[in-house]
């Protein structure tokens, strides 16, 4: 009798394991994704998330995208909103980095884990980061400036001070100009910071400098729309070609204007390999199979975060076919596009 009960007792806890099991194989995983659409101003952003969605759907995960309207306090809403959703992990491109902290913390108490994309959240125990290393983007921004303009007056244009990235590319930027303008072989004349992402912004705050001296030989602009400003205000002065400018996300833009010769490098941060690393990640922690990071970071939360890291990649005219174009972020005929319409021009003049 105790053993047939025993039996019984066995069979029952197979019978409830295996339809845990089941049920575990046949869930679909839901991951929340999160972004404001003031962040979509940057032209990189549809990419990242083209990309990502692509890999989710391959690993058998379903993403739950919401764009929220104007800036980090829409996005807050947006969040919320997302708990309704049954996700079972939530990922986010903070337009803020503080600001969401007390959403991300509800999402938390709810035992979802939270992985922040590209930028960091602060002041919260995310369960993981993963971005490229901003600090050496910083780091080849000032030595391809350097290169171009060994001499001169230079202007560091910072990003947005609600990103921490835009901290983490300046101290890269100081970490290789600050020895040249201590050796007196440049001098960093005006520094300024941005508000937002904001083209129109830079427009005014870059303007205003060039109002007041045109002195400049070399402009570090934090990503290719803030450069893009600083072009249009060169144009204005007639000075494009004059003053050596860099930036990062290789905009199509930019890499038009870095083979034409009116910027002087973009730093290049592989989207995709980025993207397809994040959906994976996130597949991973809702499995409870976090995977190792390369390093962690102090987020101000007491607590170190992992930090999955991606390499950023300098291109400058000579890298452009072997690095953009082979890596099919734009066609060669995109990026070469005004060059082969003057060299069309210049063949039937010549006729």
């Amino acid at each position: 009798m105790i053993k047939k009960g025993l039996f019984i007792c066995f069979s029952i806890i197979l019978l409830l394991s295996c339809s845990a099991k089941k049920e575990k194989e046949d869930h679909t995983i839901r991951i929340g994704f999160s972004a404001a659409s003031q962040t979509f101003q940057l032209e990189r952003w549809n990419k990242d998330i083209k990309v990502f969605m692509n890999r989710a759907k391959e690993l058998g995960a379903e993403v739950v995208f919401a764009k929220s309207a104007g800036d980090a306090e829409g996005q807050i809403p947006q969040i919320q909103y997302m708990l309704t959703q049954d996700i079972d992990i939530l990922v986010v491109i903070p337009d803020d980095m503080e600001m969401l902290g007390g959403v991300i913390r509800k999402i938390l108490d709810k035992g979802i884990p939270v992985l922040s994309y590209d930028r960091p959240i602060m002041g919260v125990q995310i369960t993981g980061y993963v971005s490229f290393d901003n600090r050496e983007v910083g780091r080849l921004l000032a030595k391809s400036l350097l290169s171009a303009a060994p001499k001169g007056n230079y202007l560091i244009v910072n990003g947005s001070i609600r990103d921490n990235n835009s901290f983490e590319v300046n101290k890269g930027v100081h970490e290789i100009l600050d020895p040249e303008a201590q050796k007196n072989n440049i001098k960093i004349v005006n520094e300024i910071w941005l508000e937002g992402w904001s083209f129109d912004e830079a427009l005014e705050k870059i303007g205003a400098i060039f109002n007041e001296t045109t002195d400049i030989a070399a402009i570090s602009c934090p990503n290719d729309l803030i450069a893009s400003a600083a072009i249009r205000i060169l144009s204005e002065k007639r000075m494009v070609g004059e003053v050596a400018i860099v930036g990062q996300d290789a905009d199509l833009l930019a890499c038009q204007r870095i083979v034409e010769g009116s910027q002087v490098m973009t730093v290049y941060k592989p989207i995709s390999k980025l993207a397809e690393r994040a959906a994976e990640i996130a597949v991973q922690m809702v499995n409870k199979e976090i995977p190792v990071p390369e390093k962690y970071m102090d987020n101000n939360s007491g607590k170190k975060i992992p930090f999955y890291v991606e390499q950023p990649i300098p291109v400058s005219k000579e890298q452009m076919d072997e690095i953009i174009i082979a890596d099919g972020f734009h066609s060669k005929e995109d990026v070469y596009i005004n060059i082969t319409g003057q060299n069309c021009q210049q063949n039937n003049t010549n006729q």
